[in-house]
């Protein structure tokens, strides 16, 4: 199944080189011929110089005119190689993350958070995290709203169904995703583009009197056209053009320090609006089906060309940087003033809508980063949801970050509340993979993503987890203090009413055997009481005797450790029942460590 995957991008990365190849050669033919025009033309006036000013004269503009045709279209070539470039890197990182190497993407590290819910517990962020595997997002508002998806899973099942519906058809467009994600990567940007887009859209109007400005730039120029027109048929002298000149220059560097803020918010920002315009033209030019990717499309309507007409006014304002340019048409023109007026109208009509298109940009871009997990991943399934709390049952889960060739997949089933699974078993015999599994195709489910299962079903419960507690030096706390504060966040939820999946890796670690005995026993006979669910795994084999104290509510499941031929082997198959073989003295005997019978 897998093997289509990896054709589907070796193929294109062996048409994108050949095409690569060829546009490289274009671009030396075009640097050449840029060469021979510039000098041709040098030539040819030399050649002509005897046949008068005319003719010399045509034979520069023509060669001008040649060479900037040329120059256009060396640049567009340019751009096309860039393009190729980034298409050729993009196929060979997904390549990349086939094989388990995730290196090429953004984990997110800032977001590990020990204090969320289940992030730390199940590697959601960070070097090889769930989120780096599935993030291909381009554009960094697109990376916040998929980390708000899997900081905060939906819990209403007609969201997620409506998620998924998108999730479905984004996978079947993969070549719509690879275009939008190579233009997004050509100039991604930076972390602080949407706030000081925002700040922009958000500011107070910095030139004033803007009817008074509007009507000097009809006359400046118009003084300037009849200025010129009296001084050519002699009825004024040459020195009053000097000062014209000096007079509409003053007018135009009146406003000098409103126009650098202006300009210093919007001037760096060309590049990432065009990228924006380009990004927003390719989704308008697509067709959807699922009502949630026509509702976002339909919200980006002319978007792109808002987009490409901020972009060029913010450019031409940018202008006033080339120190001729701006000593030539300020006093021309009032183009400071001019340019400046003109983006505050554009903000005065687009300035809400630029905010909420950057968003709905975003949001499509995090729908593209599932819409290419799902496509990498074709055996993944997508869950079906209940409105029963609480149920959970599928078949054959495995761990997406598991190799695809060695993970071994358990079924869950839990189909009532309250009701849970205690997990015993030995050291290594898999139990704490298996909460992860569990929690992180819970989480996956939630968010709208397909699941590494053959089947499930579930209700969108919140998920909270204790598997990874330490130590905190910083807040000066223990770790089994850690882990009592954890406990507590669940028994408030739980007393709130929050209806709760809870994955628990060995209860009250920090203490000792008969204190945790003791506390495991209460903390578990509690979650009963107050109604929940959720998977405990535990060493201590006495807590399974929990299933006879509430038959109805507990079940026993089991890693086992076999020990065969003086060998220790294990399945990583769940079982039925309590954990019979314990591997750690038989591990210490064999390591040479004297232990009693």
């Amino acid at each position: 199944m897998y093997k289509s995957i990896y054709a589907h991008y070796t193929e294109r990365i062996q048409q994108t080189k050949a095409d690569l190849s060829a546009i490289k050669k274009k671009i030396y033919s075009l640097g050449t011929i840029r060469l021979l025009v510039f000098f041709g033309t040098i030539a040819a006036a030399y050649l002509f110089r005897e046949l008068g000013t005319t003719t010399i004269f045509i034979t520069i503009v023509t060669g001008l005119i040649l060479f900037l045709i040329f120059l256009v279209q060396y640049n567009k070539a340019q751009k096309k190689k860039q393009y190729l470039e980034t298409s050729i890197q993009c196929d060979k990182n997904e390549i990349k993350g086939l094989d388990y190497d995730f290196s090429a993407f953004d984990g997110a590290p800032e977001r590990i958070d020990s204090g969320h819910f289940y992030s730390l517990d199940l590697d959601i962020f960070g070097n090889q995290s769930l989120f780096q595997s599935i993030n291909r997002t381009c554009t960094n508002y697109g990376k916040k709203v998929l980390i708000n998806w899997f900081e905060k899973p939906l819990n209403q099942s007609s969201e997620i169904e409506k998620r998924q519906e998108a999730i479905k058809e984004l996978s079947q467009k993969a070549d719509f995703i690879h275009h939008f994600q190579v233009l997004g990567l050509i100039n991604p940007g930076k972390d602080s583009d949407y706030a000081e887009i925002e700040k922009f859209a958000k500011s107070q109007d910095y030139i004033s009197s803007r009817k008074l400005w509007k009507t000097l730039n009809i006359i400046v120029p118009s003084i300037w056209i009849l200025c010129i027109l009296l001084v050519s048929i002699s009825i004024l002298p040459s020195g009053i053009l000097v000062a014209c000149y000096l007079i509409t220059l003053a007018i135009s560097e009146s406003k000098t320090k409103k126009v650098n803020q202006l300009q210093e918010m919007t001037g760096k920002k060309v590049n990432i609006l065009l990228s924006y315009s380009r990004l927003i033209q390719t989704v308008e030019n697509e067709e959807f089906r699922s009502q949630k990717l026509r509702e976002l499309q339909s919200g980006l309507t002319n978007a792109s060309s808002k987009f490409k007409e901020l972009a060029q006014l913010a450019s031409e304002l940018e202008q006033r940087a080339n120190l001729v340019i701006h000593l030539l048409l300020n006093p021309l023109f009032l183009w400071d003033i001019k340019k400046s007026i003109q983006l505050e109208e554009w903000k005065e009509k687009q300035g809400e809508n630029l905010l909420q298109w950057i968003k709905i940009l975003g949001e499509f871009d995090a729908y593209n980063s599932l819409g290419k997990f799902k496509f990498n991943h074709p055996d993944y399934i997508f869950p079906s949801f209940t409105d029963n709390y609480f149920e959970m049952k599928g078949e054959n889960l495995g761990h997406p970050l598991m190799n695809r060739n060695k993970c071994v997949h358990n079924p869950i089933q839990i189909e009532k509340y309250p009701f849970f699974l205690i997990i015993t078993g030995a050291n290594m015999a898999g139990k704490s993979t298996y909460l992860r599994t569990v929690g992180v195709n819970f989480v996956l489910a939630c968010i709208g993503a397909p699941v590494c299962a053959q089947h499930l079903i579930l209700y969108p419960a919140k998920l909270i987890t204790s598997l990874r507690t330490s130590d905190s030096l910083n807040d000066n706390e223990s770790y089994f203090f850690a882990e009592l504060k954890r406990l507590k966040l669940i028994i408030d939820e739980l007393h709130a009413g929050e209806k709760l999946f809870i994955i628990l890796d060995e209860i009250l670690k920090g203490t000792n055997s008969i204190d945790k005995q003791k506390g495991s026993l209460a903390l578990i006979q509690q979650f009963v009481r107050l109604q929940s669910c959720g998977i405990i795994a535990t060493h201590d084999l006495l807590l399974g005797n929990l299933e006879n104290e509430f038959p109805n509510n507990v079940r026993n499941y089991r890693f086992e450790a076999d020990i065969k031929n003086d060998e220790l082997t294990f399945s990583y198959t769940l079982r039925e029942g309590i954990a019979q073989n314990m591997n750690a003295s038989f591990l210490m005997k064999k390591m040479g460590i004297t232990v009693d019978n």
